[in-house]
């Protein structure tokens, strides 16, 4: 079984400190408007037949309705591509990096941890009793990008208004190469925003149920206004962990102070919340992974859940948020009770459903984690035993705790989860000739399974 092992853990902070200073920002968006034309109808038969109806089609009809002088109207508008003018340039990489081949294994590695997550939430075996979502039926698109501003996603709500029927996540170029740990927080950006945006009401549900929780068992308003006026950030970390297993609690911790290395010279979790920032403190963060990791279906959950609170523990010095001071054990109990709340609460948006009943980590997902492991270190190859119980979700964890554990130096692991992945990429049905949804839609539901192991 995996057993949490951070001892390397700074290696591969320092990985990711040198990613966060990089200065590559990828491809250069497109500014001139025929000149993109051209290429947008070069990459038509690039993309598979869902994504050339979902995204493609609407996206060449809304370059016709916006004309020549409305794009550079748009620009014009939005100079620092924040906005409008962002998203579509954004859109617009996402189809054409993945047409004209930037960084091949990378991205389609990418594309493949992307459209895994969203899948594990979206999928019939997954979903069951559950309505589709009314957003978004297909994985987001992936680019590489806006290194300033890290990894980040637009939604499908966001993207609507181009007529695409999906989001876009976007990492760093570095990170098709270096930083490792950026990986982990893939579950965060698709398992968490995307998908808290693709269901109407579940977001606001959430909101009101962690108040509640908070105020009802803490008699505490500033911190119970402080956590549900983050939720979409909250939520989305509990998401990703339920996604990815404990790997993503260690890799947020470690991802973190890395980037806190490159941006402030300072390796550590950051004890203060500004009252303008829409993520909670990164302290609390760390916290609420640990209760989010104590709550999987894991045999070592408890193990790893008192070894991240350790971990965070290393860098406590003080918590405010906006002006108030928040003594630790009063920060852990309301990170356990945000936690669970989350994975457990049953919503009226999901049918009564939990968001932890359609999405956990089990004691086959460690199994499957250690053998990648083991192939990631030479001492075994995977077959086909393997590969037919393996997602990328698997992989990703696999790279992080090998990494972490120092089995392998992050570069080395880093090539071989890129190359698995992308060997994964190119057998996903969603990506072949046909309209699968989610390559979790193609499961027999079989009487009778010959070994129960």
């Amino acid at each position: 079984m995996n057993h949490p092992d951070f001892r390397h853990l700074l290696a591969c902070m320092e990985d990711v400190t040198l990613a966060a200073l990089d200065e590559n920002t990828g491809p250069p968006d497109p500014t001139e408007y025929q000149s993109l034309y051209g290429r947008l109808q070069d990459a038509a038969e690039t993309l598979p037949p869902l994504y050339r109806e979902h995204v493609y089609n609407p996206f060449l009809q809304t370059m016709d309705k916006l004309s020549e002088s409305g794009f550079a109207e748009m620009l014009r508008r939005d100079p620092h591509k924040e906005r409008e003018a962002g998203l579509f340039c954004d859109i617009a990489q996402a189809i054409l990096q993945n047409s004209e081949a930037y960084e091949r294994e990378a991205t389609d590695a990418f594309q493949e941890v992307v459209s895994d997550l969203y899948d594990g939430f979206l999928s019939e075996e997954d979903r069951k009793g559950i309505k589709p979502p009314d957003v978004s039926l297909i994985a987001p698109l992936v680019k590489w990008g806006r290194p300033q501003f890290g990894p980040y996603t637009w939604t499908a709500e966001a993207t609507a208004h181009f007529g695409i029927k999906t989001g876009i996540v976007n990492l760093p170029p570095a990170n098709s190469r270096l930083g490792l740990l950026a990986w982990s927080a893939l579950g965060h950006e698709t398992a968490g925003h995307d998908i808290l945006h693709a269901d109407t009401g579940l977001l606001g549900e959430l909101q009101q149920t962690v108040f509640d929780a908070l105020a009802d068992e803490m008699h505490n308003r500033t911190l119970a206004d402080y956590w549900s006026l983050r939720i979409d950030e909250t939520a989305s970390d509990v998401l990703g962990i339920l996604n990815t297993g404990p790997a993503a609690g260690i890799g947020l911790i470690g991802y973190f102070r890395g980037l806190n290395k490159a941006y402030t010279g300072q390796a550590t979790l950051r004890n203060a919340g500004p009252q303008n920032d829409p993520h909670p403190a990164d302290i609390l963060r760390g916290y609420l992974a640990a209760e989010t990791v104590r709550m999987l279906h894991f045999d070592n959950a408890k193990e790893w859940a008192d070894a991240l609170v350790e971990e965070t523990d290393r860098d406590l010095k003080g918590i405010t948020l906006g002006r108030a001071v928040l003594d630790a054990d009063t920060a852990k109990k309301s990170a356990a009770i945000v936690a669970r709340t989350i994975a457990e609460a049953r919503l009226l948006s999901l049918e009564g459903h939990a968001l932890g009943q359609i999405q956990n980590w089990h004691n086959e997902d460690e199994r499957i984690v250690q053998e990648i492991r083991s192939h990631f270190s030479g001492s075994l190859t995977v077959h086909d035993g393997i590969v037919s119980g393996m997602y990328a979700a698997h992989v990703v964890a696999a790279a992080v705790t090998s990494a972490v554990a120092g089995e392998l130096e992050a570069p080395t692991v880093f090539a071989g989860m890129t190359t698995l992945l992308k060997s994964m990429h190119d057998a996903n049905p969603s990506w072949g000739p046909l309209y699968v949804r989610h390559r979790g839609d193609l499961t027999p539901h079989r009487i009778y399974s010959r070994s129960a192991s």
